[in-house]
């Protein structure tokens, strides 16, 4: 049993911290100790039917933009306010780096909160096409399931465009990293929202997630995680035909061009592929390099992980700290053997723990990578960087889009025109162009396998919103 004071007893259910009609708790575990810091409820279908009625009660087709404003804004500064106590939260129970967990974790959330509420003062809620009035309504409940990974920032990403649009929420979080997700529900919870418009509810995805995607009385669910279980979920939803979106897997391919600042492409890929310890969708987890100057990069990636220190998450020098849990420590040394075994090369890490206790495992390169291959092809989810040589500007792009993914990428060239030509030509998402920095107002989501629909700013406000045609008689 955990000592830490970081027990949660109870759900966040119209308004009221509320006890849990499920039995046991899910256990949460820190991974730089792999000790137990804490637990959450296990609810069951009874609590999500609860939510939801809540949510349906509180439900307000006809609410005020000005309301829906004023909500928003509460919510907002209440998050802001508690952000210190969630970094140090987030840094323990997914091992997050304190220099990770005070920048990205939780300033990048308030970032995308700030940018959601500037779409709603800048947008058009209605207008005229011909003699028809054209009005954008709140979608109605919704329900919210959301990864490890970046808890808060996926919460974030899904509740604050909600309240927003004027619709409610049900919320299950993860099993791995639930604590944060609580946390921000504190801050709700002193926002002084009406009762049901946010719920939370945490236990298992087979029980708390299916029931959500089924319940008939949620009209929408956005889903980040695994494409296998955004499958599942768009599946049994279409059984009550509500709406669906999803933010799924990625394999995104950074492109370096042949007249690009190599150390700089290299330098920067290396950090993109490694931040958070490799735990990010938009990763990009495939280098590809032009065979003339291939032999460089390698020397030139193998130097840059070198500077990506193993450590204690709680050192501000740390840069990489564990991987999130045990499943995943195991997953991502599995990628590891069998790229060895299909023949491609190691240049730096490996498969063994480097520092114990925890799931640690030390930045990893590979080289001569087969295109076709598992590392190439499928996500990891880990510090795992595979390289890629490629013949000419015809051949890369070939590669970049030669997988189901489409999520994010990158491309670096002398000339910002050649880069942005070429990255109109990648089938992705969002393409970073010279390092452009990540932009919290810019639609995020993905082509083929990465999803359906787009999160931040104006497209991520509107995907919470109905459309509405009145037939004017003049």
């Amino acid at each position: 049993m955990s000592t830490n004071g970081y027990e949660r007893t109870r759900h966040y259910i119209g308004g009221e911290w509320t006890s849990s009609q499920g039995t046991g708790v899910i256990e949460v575990v820190d991974p730089s100790t792999e000790r137990v810091i804490g637990s959450v409820p296990r609810g069951d279908g009874r609590d999500v039917d609860a939510a939801v009625a809540a949510a349906r009660e509180a439900f307000d087709p006809l609410v005020s933009v000005a309301e829906r404003r004023a909500r928003t804004a509460r919510a907002i500064d209440a998050m802001k306010a508690r952000l210190p106590q969630i970094a140090q939260t987030i840094r323990r129970e997914m091992g997050a780096p304190i220099r990770i967990a005070t920048t990205a974790q939780t300033q990048v959330p308030v970032a995308v909160a700030e940018g959601v509420l500037d779409a709603l003062d800048g947008f058009e809620h209605e207008h005229r096409v011909g003699n028809s009035l054209v009005v954008r309504e709140p979608f109605g409940v919704a329900a919210a399931v959301t990864p490890w990974n970046y808890p808060l920032y996926q919460v974030v990403a899904k509740v604050i465009p909600a309240i927003a649009a004027g619709c409610t929420v049900v919320v299950k979080p993860s099993n791995e990293a639930p604590l944060s997700v609580f946390e921000f529900f504190d801050a709700l919870a002193d926002a002084d929202l009406p009762p049901g418009v946010v719920n939370l509810v945490s236990g298992s995805g087979a029980v708390i997630g299916e029931r959500l995607a089924a319940h008939p009385d949620v009209d929408l669910i956005s889903f980040t995680g695994s494409t296998g279980v955004g499958m599942r979920v768009a599946q049994v939803a279409a059984a009550t035909v509500k709406k669906v979106t999803l933010e799924l897997g990625g394999k995104s391919a950074n492109v370096i061009l042949d007249d690009a600042d190599l150390a700089t492409a290299v330098k920067v890929g290396v950090g993109n592929a490694f931040l958070n310890a490799g735990q990010t969708c938009m990763a990009w987890t495939r280098m590809l390099v032009p065979e003339s100057r291939y032999a460089e990069a390698l020397v030139l990636a193998e130097n840059a992980a070198s500077r990506y220190g193993v450590g204690d998450p709680a050192d501000p020098a740390t840069r990489l700290g564990p991987v999130a849990s045990s499943n995943q420590f195991d997953t991502v040394r599995g990628f590891i053997d069998r790229a060895i075994a299909d023949g491609a090369r190691l240049i730096t890490g490996g498969p063994e723990r480097v520092r114990e206790p925890g799931y640690f495992l030390a930045p990893t390169v590979f080289a001569d990578v087969d295109p076709q291959s598992e590392l190439a092809q499928e996500e990891v989810f880990g510090p795992v960087l595979a390289i890629i040589p490629y013949r000419d500007e015809a051949d890369a792009l070939r590669i970049a889009n030669d997988s189901l993914y489409g999520l994010s990428g990158a491309v670096w060239s002398s000339s910002d025109d050649r880069a942005i030509a070429f990255a109109r030509g990648i089938r992705t998402g969002q393409v970073d162009i010279n390092g452009g920095r990540y932009n919290p107002r810019a639609p995020f989501g993905g082509y083929k396998r990465s999803g359906v629909g787009r999160e931040l700013g104006s497209m991520g406000l509107e995907e919470y919103l109905q459309t509405k045609s009145l037939q004017l008689p003049i």
